[in-house]
């Protein structure tokens, strides 16, 4: 089970930090991610992090996100910061599946959490 929290309404180019609980499993033993649903957009990833700490982040993301993770507490957090009015949505923490090291459109995965919303105000 996941669980998201830390979602609300920040200011353009002000900042906001996820938290990811997960439960159940242990989070060291899969890739962990994030993905947003975008008004009138479809599901995106967002920011993925492998066992080794690798990191991955789409070109929209990639400078502004920081994905990372507590193996201890099975905890998983994106703080985002620079936040602009595109990235407003719903954020899910996910336990994705990548095809062959690739994070293509097509988006799948094995649990999400109900999700979290982010406002950014202009």
């Amino acid at each position: 089970q996941l669980m998201e929290s830390g979602g609300g309404l920040v200011q353009s180019g002000g900042s906001l930090n996820l938290s990811c609980t997960a439960s159940g499993f242990d989070i060291t033993t899969y890739i962990m991610a994030w993905t947003r649903q975008v008004p009138g957009k479809r599901l995106e990833w967002v920011s993925g992090i492998y066992h080794n700490e690798d990191t991955y982040y789409s070109d929209s993301t990639k400078g502004r996100f920081t994905i990372s993770r507590d193996n201890a507490k099975n905890l998983v957090f994106l703080q985002m910061s620079s936040l602009k009015s595109e990235d407003t949505g719903e954020y899910y923490c996910v336990v994705p599946v990548i095809y062959n090291g690739r994070w293509s459109d097509r988006i799948e995965f094995l649990a999400r959490g109900p999700g979290t919303q982010v406002t950014v105000g202009s």
